[in-house]
């Protein structure tokens, strides 16, 4: 079976991109480049510039604002909460056009940008968003995933396949357990769990491959009765079936996010499934928005 063959039949569960957009309605003339050249949009991950599952993101974010004609400001957070925020304030400083960013803080940014928001700054916020939306922080639309509800999909899924019952404990390593995405995943993990008597736990990772290979093989190996694993994030999911072998464990691992080597491991039939955030439009339509 081909890979675009396995793709399509739900090997990969699509996680759909939850647009949270106004009605908007664009005028393109051909003149129109010229006036929004003068444009400039701060784009901010709140992630590490060497995390290779943002490349796609910014990829995205680039194209967008290339075929816009506006200029794009890409800054990364680093994962430090003060780095991002005197990033964000120095872009609002400097009159940016508007802002288009990941928030791993449901409070570390709210009164900056609602400031910005009420002066007139569109913000949107893109793969990871206030964990109560535009109720929680004042931004026009998000762009990303429904992180509880993909959370269950992805748990479901595995309990379907590995006929996980109560008393089993799954294991959730994510790279950073305190971030909303982490929580709001681990809920949504959890929920499917808890409805058959199951657990689990959460250890963080980091972003570094090979600290998280070996962060997972130390602790299957402190808990040999682990039942399954399921990657919270790109990087465990991508070290889940090596971490498994190393363990010298024969249990069933799926999680989220892709990369070429974990649709290796779903074409080898090694893990079972993924959901797949779409990072390219994450970014493109942050920028289109």
């Amino acid at each position: 079976m081909s890979m675009i063959k396995k793709l399509l039949t739900g090997t990969v569960i699509a996680g759909a991109v939850a647009l949270a957009m106004p009605t908007v309605s664009m005028a393109f003339d051909s003149d129109h480049k010229e006036e929004w050249s003068k444009i400039t949009i701060l784009f901010v991950p709140w992630s590490q510039s060497s995390n290779p599952f943002f490349e796609a993101v910014v990829n995205g974010a680039k194209d967008a604002a290339e075929q816009q004609g506006v200029k794009l400001d890409v800054q990364f957070g680093e994962e430090d909460q003060k780095n991002q925020l005197g990033i964000l304030e120095t872009g609002i400083a400097n009159g940016v056009s508007g802002i288009a960013v990941n928030v791993a803080d449901d409070d570390a940014y709210d009164k900056l940008l609602c400031d910005a928001a009420a002066k007139g700054m569109p913000i949107v916020t893109f793969n990871i968003d206030d964990s109560k939306g535009a109720e929680g922080l004042c931004r026009m639309a998000f762009m990303g995933q429904n992180f509880v509800e993909t959370g269950y999909l992805i748990g479901k899924r595995m309990i379907k396949e590995h006929g996980l019952k109560k008393g089993d404990h799954v294991f959730t390593p994510v790279e950073a357990p305190q971030a909303t995405y982490a929580v709001l995943r681990h809920a949504g993990v959890k929920k499917a769990m808890d409805e058959i008597g199951a657990t689990t736990e959460i250890l963080g990772t980091g972003n570094d491959h090979a600290n998280a290979l070996n962060l997972m093989t130390q602790y299957l190996l402190g808990h040999p009765e682990t039942d399954a694993v399921v990657g919270l994030g790109q990087t465990p999911t991508s070290q889940a079936v090596q971490a498994i072998k190393d363990a010298g464990l024969k249990i069933p691992a799926g999680g989220f996010d892709v990369s070429q080597s974990i649709l290796e491991n779903i074409k080898n039939g090694e893990l079972t499934a993924t959901v797949d955030q779409q990072p390219y439009s994450q970014g493109y339509y942050a920028i289109t928005q």
